[in-house]
């Protein structure tokens, strides 16, 4: 698909802040992994909540009660709908894709994991699904089994399947890395997973912005991930549980909403959703997620894929070929993740100095540091793209890069 496919110019006027100056030069946003930015209409539709619709939810019979409740009910509907899962009850709301993975612990992991059993992990993961799993694992006495991978940052299949035996109990996997851009083949390995009794859970913090996605098809038993990664805003994330999951997990927190009486003798808890959204949830967060959804589906998940390879193929192209700059991890599949280092220049100077020209990239671990140990490196720095990105953003971060070998030679 070419740019011109897409009316790029368009999108991009979308998006305020894409205009902005940074350091007298024209801001290029090329951080979208940690967090995308905002269309002008999820702006405006947080903006109409806060003055015309906010109220708590549920309970109250007043107008704008009935009115929010019934937006933040709408929002769950709409990600229902965004990945194709059966029933709006298997759609819960957390803080971001991080609590979701922590309620899968605690809710399920609590209940049914035991001494000795084992949970399998991959070499590629995010620390936010590693340490609920290691907190668990410490808790119970259970066992962590990780994927290996190769030097392209491939998961090794014949490894994975070795791994099963009868004590493996769960699976918890990112269906694309965040450090490399790394896309897994997360439906053979569930289905793998499945023949072997064992439940799976998806990471899909980097997946969801960026391709269609559908439960029913890949059949997993949890996908979490997060609103501000997909154009949506912060402190909202979703986790989809399959009805029959959600249904025997203990509680998560504790508190209103999520029940259905309490007396000090005993509480009932109320059912799934609600089960698991104690208190006050992010009303206007979820609705403003809605919405993004709803940008995102106007726009269509496939031609956003599409476009964002072409431009991982040429920040590829033109990354690869300046000298002494090394791309870490090359994936057959990957998805619009970009990482590198410099010959003898630490990623930290190399994010400050591009910044200077107003290029915004990541540096650091990227909260996955078994990677960067596999690597033998202590950070990379990290360019990842987004539909509103351009070739020519792409050409200026290769200019920095050459601006920045110049500073270092």
């Amino acid at each position: 698909m070419k740019a011109g496919t897409m009316n790029i110019d368009k999108i991009r006027a979308d998006f305020p802040i894409l205009g902005l100056q940074v350091s007298g030069k024209p801001l290029v946003y090329l951080d979208n992994a940690a967090s995308s930015q905002m269309p002008q209409t999820v702006i405006d539709r947080i903006v109409r909540y806060q003055k015309e619709e906010h109220s708590n939810i549920h309970r109250a019979v007043h107008y704008l009660s009935e009115l929010a409740t019934k937006q933040y009910e709408d929002a769950r509907i709409k990600v229902q709908h965004f990945l194709k899962a059966k029933e709006s009850r298997e759609i819960i709301f957390t803080r971001g894709t991080t609590e979701a993975i922590n309620l899968v612990m605690h809710g399920y992991g609590r209940a049914f994991i035991g001494k000795g059993d084992e949970i399998i992990l991959s070499a590629l993961e995010h620390h936010a699904n590693i340490v609920p799993w290691q907190m668990l694992a410490q808790e119970k006495g259970a066992v962590l089994r990780v994927i290996p991978m190769n030097d392209a940052g491939e998961l090794l299949i014949d490894k994975f399947e070795a791994l099963f035996n009868e004590k493996t109990k769960f699976m918890a996997l990112s269906h694309v890395s965040n450090a490399l851009g790394t896309i897994n083949p997360v439906k053979q390995m569930t289905a793998f997973a499945h023949r072997h009794g064992v439940p799976v859970l998806l990471d899909g913090a980097q997946a969801a912005p960026h391709q269609s996605l559908d439960m029913q098809d890949l059949d997993c038993d949890f996908y979490a991930f997060s609103g501000h990664k997909m154009c949506g805003p912060t402190g909202i994330g979703v986790l989809y549980g399959k009805a029959k999951m959600l249904e025997k997990m203990q509680p998560y927190q504790g508190g209103g909403d999520m029940i259905l009486s309490v007396t000090f003798e005993k509480t009932t808890y109320n059912v799934i959703p609600a089960k698991f959204e104690a208190g006050t949830p992010p009303i206007m967060a979820a609705i403003g997620l809605g919405t993004a959804i709803d940008y995102l589906n106007g726009i269509g998940l496939a031609k956003i894929e599409a476009y964002e390879k072409e431009l991982l193929d040429y920040a590829t192209e033109r990354v690869s070929a300046l000298k002494d700059v090394r791309i870490i991890g090359t994936a057959k599949h990957k998805a619009a993740v970009l990482s590198f280092e410099i010959k003898g220049v630490h990623p930290h100077d190399v994010g400050t100095i591009l910044n200077e020209d107003g290029v915004a990239i990541r540096t650091g671990h990227h909260c996955a540091q078994p990677v960067m140990q596999f690597y033998g490196v202590p950070a990379t720095a990290r360019a990842s793209f987004a539909f509103y990105n351009t070739r020519q953003e792409i050409d200026k971060l290769a200019d920095g890069i050459l601006k920045v070998q110049e500073m270092f030679s």
